[in-house]
């Protein structure tokens, strides 16, 4: 992390200037992700904070020492949230821009100005996580910031990101879609085929699947502001699909209570979820809920309001699309037959990763997840890591499998509302990132051990990987991506992608996550340990009752060390049996010298 936040530094701190853009030009969501690479880390992991100048670590202000000092590093980060509060507000109203990341489906011509100013779900979903973090930040910042010039500054900017993050939270919350369609059509028979995994009659999959969903269409049914109202599920041959459009819904009204967002903009996105952008809007929708965001209070009373109407979409969203991906609980899921085939019947590894991402939120974050079933998630990760060709060698016939990395993901953005330009695309290239990230966070979640080892042993190939795409040389230097370090026919770059990059980012924070917690005691090592400390106590009482407490210096200091080799033992035997093992195995080759002591001298008599 902090070889990342060096290389963050170098590319976009010189001459005493913020630089913005990377791989595109800059943008309101890349400048997110560049941003939220600092302050993400900064604000989630223990040791990393840089709101204190007091408590910051000493080995990170050396990493980042061309941002300045202990005292100069946050006053530098709230110049650069303002700067970037500023170039995405336009007079009282935040904006979301695609911007520069928007790509023409039409060759040789490029998207329009009013297209590139159309808002984008990944701004508004990365938007959020941003500013949340900078509340956090500011709110900790201000804990010691004694002069009054930096407390009004610290005032202004959580007004200013207040402000943007219920911009974010109105956009989210007129993004979302519940697609709902008859099951003789294109969509509901593309649908039927991916779920039908037993080749059942086709009603009775309609009427399983109908019932399997009931709990989500209930769901769905108290939605009361915001797009995605109103919609017909209760036909004995309607199907549905929820989650969030690329941009907001063409023909969504504004949500009138959230005058603090400002003006809302008119949505032109086709009324159907895309699953990309539905992963990011469940991440960072997550981010309202964590233990800090609930500590610290961040949200007011009108933001709190919106949340519990993005908290019931979530919801439901996660659960849709685990029991689709999920269903029928036979020998192969639906999500087990790769590549996902979505209801447009377009197909991908990337979208069977994406399915697998929303699956293990709800079991992450709503029920209880089982083993047997993360065990399926994970050889699913470890099939898409060698159809992907990170952990198998690529071939020359492997062209397809490697546009996964570059050009990646290339979505397809259709426009409902009108909106003059050629077809609008959405490039996305961070399978490898996105792998390693579904693999440290099933990791966390395994009980068995075998299953946790396994998972990390794919996480440090995916790692390995991840490394040799890093690129190599330039300003860009040990930023993400290059994939032609890893694949030599893909091409080259030094410009950093911040998509990829943040990514890697959100990775090494569930790692350090996953290094902190405490997987608790092997119950056979548990076991193990306590039979040899009661075997290495009955020794030590055969020997004091032969009378080696009385012997002479080297005889008692070898008892006295066993007896702490042993007190020490029980106090740790519980939660961690392997140390105590190590400790009991000192006490019994140190008790078995002496007993062979003894029965020397005795011999020898």
């Amino acid at each position: 992390m902090l070889e990342i936040w060096r290389a963050l530094a170098n590319w976009s701190y010189r001459e005493k200037s913020w630089h913005w853009g990377g791989r595109y030009q800059s943008n309101s969501v890349s400048d997110a992700q560049q941003l939220l690479c600092l302050l993400f880390p900064a604000v989630t992991m223990s040791g990393f904070g840089l709101a204190r100048p007091d408590q910051t670590d000493r080995t990170v202000l050396t990493w980042l020492k061309s941002l300045g000092t202990a005292m100069e590093v946050p006053v530098l980060i709230m110049t650069v949230l303002h700067d970037y509060l500023d170039r995405y507000t336009v007079g009282d109203t935040p904006i979301f821009q695609g911007g520069g990341h928007f790509m023409s489906a039409q060759a040789g011509a490029s998207p329009t100005i009013e297209q590139q100013a159309l808002d984008v779900v990944e701004s508004y979903a990365t938007s959020l996580t941003l500013m949340l973090a900078a509340l956090e930040f500011a709110n900790d910042f201000e804990q010691v910031a004694t002069r009054e010039d930096l407390q009004l500054e610290v005032a202004r900017l959580r007004e200013r990101c207040g402000k943007r993050l219920t911009a974010a939270m109105v956009g989210l919350l007129r993004s979302f879609t519940i697609n709902a369609f008859d099951a003789d059509s294109r969509a509901g028979r593309a649908l039927l085929r991916t779920v039908n995994q037993s080749g059942l009659p086709e009603r009775r999959v309609i009427d399983d699947l109908r019932a399997a969903l009931s709990s989500v269409a209930s769901g769905l049914g108290d939605i009361s502001i915001g797009s995605g109202q109103k919609k017909d599920l209760a036909g004995v041959n309607m199907l549905f699909e929820c989650g969030w459009s690329w941009g907001v819904i063409s023909g969504t009204p504004s949500i009138e209570f959230a005058e603090a967002a400002g003006k809302q903009p008119e949505g032109v996105a086709s009324d159907e979820p895309y699953m990309y952008f539905t992963m990011v809007a469940l991440n960072s929708i997550a981010d309202l809920f964590t233990a800090q965001s609930l500590r610290t209070d961040l949200l007011d009373v009108q933001q709190a309001r919106l949340a519990r109407a993005l908290e019931n979409r979530w919801k439901m969203t996660q659960l849709y699309w685990s029991i689709v991906a999920s269903f029928g609980g036979g020998r192969r899921w639906p999500l087990q037959d790769v590549p996902w085939r979505a209801t447009d019947e377009k197909e991908s590894d990337y979208l069977t990763i994406l399915v697998a991402g929303a699956s293990m939120r709800n079991l992450t974050d709503i029920n209880k997840a089982f083993d047997p079933d993360l065990d399926r998630l994970g050889r699913l990760l470890v099939d898409l890591s060698n159809r992907a060709r990170i952990t198998r060698r690529p071939t020359i016939e492997d062209v397809s499998q490697l546009r996964l990395h570059d050009p990646g993901l290339e979505l397809d953005l259709v426009s409902t509302g009108e909106i003059d330009g050629p077809p609008l695309r959405w490039p996305v290239h961070d399978y490898a990132a996105v792998l390693l990230k579904r693999a440290m966070r099933l990791a966390s979640l395994f009980q068995d051990r075998r299953l946790h080892a396994e998972m990390i042993e794919l996480a440090d190939d995916l790692w390995e990987h991840l490394l040799d795409r890093r690129i190599p040389s330039g300003a860009g230097r040990d930023l993400w991506d290059n994939p032609n370090g890893a694949f030599p026919n893909l091409p080259a770059f030094s410009e950093p992608s911040w998509q990829i990059t943040i990514r890697v980012v959100e990775s090494l924070v569930i790692a350090a996550e996953l290094v902190s917690a405490d997987m608790g005691p092997h119950e056979q090592l548990t076991i193990l340990a306590e039979a040899k400390l009661s075997e290495a106590e009955r020794m030590l009482d055969r020997e004091l009752l032969g009378g080696a407490a009385q012997a002479g210096p080297a005889v008692r200091r070898s008892i006295e060390i066993v007896q702490a080799n042993l007190q020490r033992a029980k106090e740790i035997t519980v939660e961690r049996p392997g140390s105590a093992d190590a400790l009991i195995n000192e006490a019994l080759v140190e008790l078995d010298r002496l007993v062979a002591a003894r029965e020397e001298s005795t011999w020898a008599r």
